[in-house]
């Protein structure tokens, strides 16, 4: 362009400008719009020093420069990060160079000229291209160098074993709660604190350098989309490592309960982890990768976790609304503790407004879970109530529902603390124990206390009702001093007993015993009566007393040795109380018989008798034959006779007078 043109288009643009700023002449908006137009053209056409004209030669051979550099690193390296420091140097030098020309370009006036337009359009391409080659290296030396999870850290099949909570309130539940308890707190301990390496320490610059030349070009987002969708898919693949499924509302609440049960535990071992493990790790690294780009790592670590927290918290939420059944409740106060001891650790992830929606969902749930567990706990009475038999329960054994019901109780040594809290929070209780004087007395009346005693007397209740369905009053009283016995010895060897109280524990000792009394008052008086001497000594009238005696026994003793006294320490003393009510009257009456009509008429000899004592109340049914004592019969009997020899040199067991008036007086009887 010579000398005249450029003064031409300089007078010409000068004219443009002072019409345009002219305000007396009123154009049309056609005018106007074409005075706009030419204005734009001749800008375009503006004069270029020679200074400016050397600059733009300068960007353009630079440019051409950085773009040949990386268009040559593009062609040479299928992997720029894995060709040494000194090519990925040279990389971020030659993109370095274009996002700086790009910005020199963007600084010049509205009005560039057309070849600073075309460099800018050239600059802004080149730097799209390696941008876009930036993201594949980045999503690669993601891929080849992410660490996998320790063994230790994924949930094993062991953890797949059924346990206690599985039973039913209908169903006959064992005395294994204790070994279910065990395994319970080996598969439930809290996960140690530990933050592992999510990648590669070594390739932590490498990324930490692709975010740099992002950010800086402006392609933040960019960075932080792949980063964050990478890391989505990681944790969701490790969720599907834990056995985590996703199952809707209506899944969860028609689901099998022993198959729930499992998923549940999968689910408790699924939480820890992710909280306390893969997060905190996957935090660490995006505050190292992101943290110094204001608040982008707390952001990203948001969107990289959310779906996957939102599935086990919905898990958790289906959960909590299903049916209040008593089998329920330890799993949900289980799903509780875990959730309650991950929320300190949720709101260090997640302290900033990002994380605000899953700091609420994670409280909204361990609420939700609260209340489920707090309205099974407070309605198990009525559950209890409800079951009474319609039918007597067979032998006088222990019934299913006391088993049931105490081994249920057994389990809140474990959860106590945690209802005390959930209690307390709904009816406003203090619980501060105070000294430690009185510490016994508050736990006792303590909100958990207060409700098992009362579950404890509604079974009693329930039983009662039960046992007078027995048509023979003597199993009637079998049946409770079995069942009270159960509950008595269940609880005061268990850490559940300070719920509950020494004088509770005292209450029920005489309560077994009385029915133990009225067991051998109401079963043998009328026995004993038969060969009781009432002045009558005619031959005919002991033979009939021997005779009257002897089919007595003998249906008592078929009778009897059906029933079942489990415990063995409990049978042995109803053993040693019966010989000591039967053995010395009929003793008597042996010797007043054989003085009065013969020894030939005596069917049964005071050993006979001693050693049939021994095989009653074992719950296997025999039949009498009567035989004269053999030697293995001899050695029961001898060591039967040792163990009542010790029994009358001991304490010997209460009278019912004895039983009755210490329960009047509130004093309770000592154990045995």
């Amino acid at each position: 362009m010579g000398d005249a043109e450029e003064h031409v288009i300089a007078a010409a643009y000068h004219v443009v400008k002072a019409l345009e700023a002219t305000k007396n002449l009123n154009f049309s908006n056609d005018v106007r719009r074409l005075l706009a137009d030419l204005d734009a053209h001749l800008s375009t056409m503006s004069p270029v020093g020679e200074n400016e004209v050397e600059k733009t030669r300068d960007i353009e051979n630079r440019l051409r420069s950085a773009q040949e550099k990386i268009t040559g690193l593009h062609s040479n390296h299928s992997r720029i990060w894995n060709s040494g420091p000194m090519i990925v140097s040279e990389y971020l030098q030659a993109v370095d160079e274009v996002r700086r020309l790009i910005e020199t370009l963007e600084s010049y006036p509205s009005k560039k000229t057309w070849k600073q337009k075309v460099l800018l359009d050239r600059a802004q391409c080149t730097l799209q291209i390696a941008m876009t080659r930036l993201h594949d290296e980045l999503v690669h030396i993601l891929a080849q160098s992410k660490q996998n999870f320790e063994q230790e850290y994924v949930l094993h099949p062991t953890c797949e074993e059924t346990s206690v909570y599985e039973e039913s309130i209908v169903s006959n539940g064992g005395d294994s709660v204790q070994e279910d308890l065990s395994q319970r707190e080996s598969s439930s301990t809290e996960t140690e604190e530990y933050v592992m390496d999510l990648v590669h320490p070594d390739v932590i610059p490498k990324i930490t350098s692709i975010a740099n030349i992002m950010f800086a070009s402006h392609y933040g987002h960019e960075f932080c989309q792949a980063f964050v969708r990478f890391w989505r898919d990681e944790l969701a693949e490790y969720l599907t490592i834990l056995n985590v499924e996703q199952f809707s509302v209506e899944d969860v609440l028609q689901m099998e309960w022993k198959r729930l049960n499992s998923i549940i535990r999968k689910w408790r071992r699924a939480i820890k982890n992710v909280v306390g493990i893969y997060l905190a790790s996957e935090k660490r690294l995006f505050d190292q990768v992101l943290g110094e780009y204001e608040s982008v790592s707390s952001t990203s670590l948001v969107e990289a976790s959310k779906a996957s927290l939102l599935c086990l918290l919905n898990f958790g939420h289906a959960v909590a609304i299903g049916p209040h059944r008593p089998e329920w409740l330890y799993c949900l106060l289980d799903m509780y503790e875990v959730l309650a001891s991950l929320i300190s650790d949720v709101e260090s992830l997640f302290p900033e407004e990002a994380g605000c929606s899953i700091r609420i969902e994670f409280h909204d749930l361990l609420r939700r879970l609260g209340d489920s567990a707090k309205t099974i706990f407070m309605e198990f009475g009525n559950h209890i109530a409800s079951r009474a038999s319609r039918t007597p329960y067979p032998k006088g054994r222990i019934h299913h529902l006391t088993k049931y019901v105490v081994n249920y109780i057994l389990c809140f040594a474990e959860y106590g603390d945690t209802l005390n809290l959930l209690l307390a929070e709904k009816d406003g209780v203090n619980l501060d124990m105070g000294s430690n004087e009185n510490i016994g007395q508050s736990t006792i009346s303590c909100p958990v206390a207060v409700h098992l005693q009362s579950v404890t007397s509604i079974l009693e209740a329930n039983l009662e009702i039960s046992s007078n369905l027995y048509i023979d009053s003597s199993l009637k009283y079998i049946f409770m001093m079995n069942n009270i016995h159960y509950m008595y010895d269940k609880i005061k060897n268990s850490e559940v007993r300070r719920y509950f109280g020494d004088e509770w524990i005292r209450k029920h000792i005489a309560k077994f015993r009385r029915h133990a009394l009225s067991y051998e008052r109401v079963t043998w008086s009328s026995v004993i009566s038969l060969i009781r001497d009432d002045g009558k000594t005619g031959k005919a009238t002991l033979k009939e007393r021997c005779r009257d005696f002897n089919i007595a026994f003998e249906d008592m003793y078929k009778i009897q040795t059906a029933w079942l006294v489990p415990n063995v320490e409990l049978r042995e003393e109803l053993r040693i109380l019966t010989s000591k009510t039967v053995i010395p009257a009929y003793q008597n009456f042996v010797v007043n018989i054989t003085n009065s009509i013969g020894e030939k008429y005596i069917k049964y000899t005071v050993h006979d008798m001693e050693s049939y004592i021994l095989d009653l109340l074992g719950g296997s049914q025999k039949s009498l034959k009567p035989s004269r004592m053999k030697e293995d019969t001899w050695m029961r009997v001898d060591a039967w006779t040792i163990s009542l020899s010790w029994l009358r040199k001991s304490a010997a067991w209460p009278t019912m007078a004895q039983v009755e008036e210490r329960d009047q007086l509130g004093l309770g009887m000592a154990g045995p």
